[in-house]
């Protein structure tokens, strides 16, 4: 097997392996490490504090999404229409009159794009910028302490952007409005990205985890009950994060009610709401800056460089792709799945803005309907693996059902206006049954990410798994809005976001052996250390 260059691997793992203590370089030792995959921690690191997880979960509720990924974009898309004319009543009409034909444009190069265009095309540069954030800097973060400012810096970035909407109070204003999102969805969509990657590390280093290590180590729990309740302290991180998300989903809406209500009339109403659920990430999100313990990686190796040993390490990791299958293929499969969905809740999200006339008030409504059913399923499905202790990827293939699904309503839209995101049961239909069962899709996914990740190389495999979450979507976005500028109908872009999270889907369910990739994961990780010793 082909060792990456030992300059580009890091050269003490944060979390062991039984058999990497024990491997040789004899035959029976590589027989033991195809056997099981039992991943211990280092006793360097810290024991995770219950103040530390708790700050961990606080950063989550307050970074729940609902002004980078929500509000801002309702405000985006009203100032573009505002801004906008009806091409059939030609330059000068508006957007917003009685006799609108529903269709708008804005000025856009030497000729016009229409305002849903525009928006997916503000998400691919998005997307896009995502790409060479990951790909640049994503790995970089398993070295030292560059890990933990990269993700102060992203978070201050999102939280000065949204602060800035506040300048956003006329139609005309529409060009630095998409420029706001863009760089509010980029840093929010970073600080998931490395948010997450943090996560394995903590489930390493719990108390329950070190005890589980300890039973196995005195012989009491046999390395396949080992295994499996080590992933069920991941899945437990994982949900109940995922939960404190949705509660804060839950909380920044009913803040936002009581702004929007008593001020419906005052026109920069919404701005000061996404001031207010700025503050209310700022006040929580702090904390985990404050209270995290240290738990750095090894030093750069001499000669390299944090805004260039990415990109050599994703391409040494690329080349390893023949000895971690399962997790390669789950990357690429979960890139199409996530451009598919990613895709298709922009497309839902602007017929949504056109039909409630980009009311943060209706938004407000139709999120909390999401936010209580979110945090209600994401317990109850982790309660469901727990008590009947399913694996990962058949809790994550029944999500998988309903993102397959959504995209399918969308097309009947095409036919018939009686079906299809055209009536206003059907977004709030739309919204209960996302909260239902796509919340615990971002825990499983997650969840069955860190299964596949060789240990120690956490913000590595992240990084790749962000470049699939967030940056493969600059591919749908930009075929979805060459459709809609051309047929002039939002939702001519379903079938092709149904065929893409179907194909996704299929290679999950049927290419990817979760139990295999992670023993491979286990041994690539093992030899990489061996290599740099």
């Amino acid at each position: 097997m082909s060792a990456s260059p030992p300059s580009l691997v890091p050269s003490a793992l944060h979390t062991d392996v039984k058999q990497v203590e024990d491997i040789k370089s004899d035959e029976s030792s590589y027989r033991d490490a195809n056997q099981i995959a039992i991943s211990s921690i280092s006793k360097d690191e810290p024991l995770v504090t219950r103040r530390e997880l708790w700050s961990y979960y606080l950063y989550y509720n307050g970074d729940n999404g609902v002004g980078p990924l929500g509000y801002t974009q309702t405000l985006f898309q009203g100032l573009a229409t505002a801004a906008g004319y009806d091409p059939i009543a030609g330059p000068g009409s508006s957007c917003l009159a009685t006799t609108a034909s529903g269709q708008c444009v804005l000025p856009w190069g030497n000729g016009t794009k229409s305002v849903p265009s525009v928006v997916l095309i503000a998400n691919g540069i998005s997307f896009a910028m995502m790409t060479a954030l990951f790909t640049t800097v994503g790995s970089a973060a398993d070295y030292g302490t560059f890990g933990r400012w990269l993700l102060l810096a992203v978070t201050v970035v999102c939280w000065a952007a949204q602060y800035a909407c506040m300048a956003l109070t006329t139609p005309n204003r529409w060009v630095l409005a998409m420029v706001l999102y863009i760089i509010g969805f980029v840093s929010y969509g970073a600080t998931l990205v490395f948010y997450a990657a943090l996560f394995p590390r903590l489930a390493r280093n719990t108390p329950h985890a070190r005890q589980l290590r300890e039973k196995y180590e005195s012989g009491e729990i046999p390395p396949e009950v080992y295994e499996q309740e080590e992933s069920l302290e991941k899945n437990r991180i994982s949900n109940i994060s995922t939960a404190h998300g949705n509660v804060g989903y839950i909380i920044v809406l009913l803040l936002s009610l009581a702004l929007l209500l008593p001020m419906t009339n005052n026109p920069k109403v919404d701005n000061y709401v996404l001031v207010l659920v700025t503050t209310y990430w700022v006040v929580l999100g702090i904390w985990w800056f404050v209270l995290q313990e240290p738990r750095p990686g090894p030093s750069l190796p001499e000669g390299e460089h944090y805004m260039t040993i990415g990109w050599k390490q994703i391409w040494a990791t690329l080349k390893t792709y023949k000895h971690l299958p399962y997790t390669f293929v789950y990357l690429f499969s979960f890139f199409l799945l996530a451009d598919g969905l990613n895709t298709t809740g922009t497309l839902v999200a602007i017929c949504q803005n056109n039909k409630f006339s980009f009311s943060f008030l209706q938004n407000t409504y139709l999120g909390l309907s999401q936010a209580i059913t979110s945090t209600v399923s994401t317990l109850a499905f982790w309660y469901i693996q727990r008590y009947w202790k399913i694996s990962t990827k058949k809790m994550f293939v029944v999500t998988n059902v309903v993102t397959i699904l959504i995209p399918l309503w969308g097309m009947i839209g095409i036919w018939t206006e009686k079906l299809g995101f055209h009536n206003v049961w059907e977004f709030w239909a739309y919204n209960i049954v996302f909260g239902l069962f796509q919340a615990p899709y971002y825990a499983f996914s997650q969840t069955m990410m860190a299964e596949l990740s060789p240990p120690g190389f956490d913000n590595m495999f992240f990084g790749l798994f962000g470049l699939s979450n967030r940056a493969s979507s600059m591919v749908g976005p930009n075929v979805i809005q060459v459709i809609i500028n051309k047929t002039g109908n939002d939702w001519q872009g379903f079938p092709f976001l149904f065929a893409l999270c179907t194909a996704a889907s299929a290679v999950i369910w049927f290419g990817v052996d979760v139990t295999k990739g992670r023993r491979d994961a286990v041994r690539w990780a093992a030899e990489q250390r061996r290599h740099t010793q």
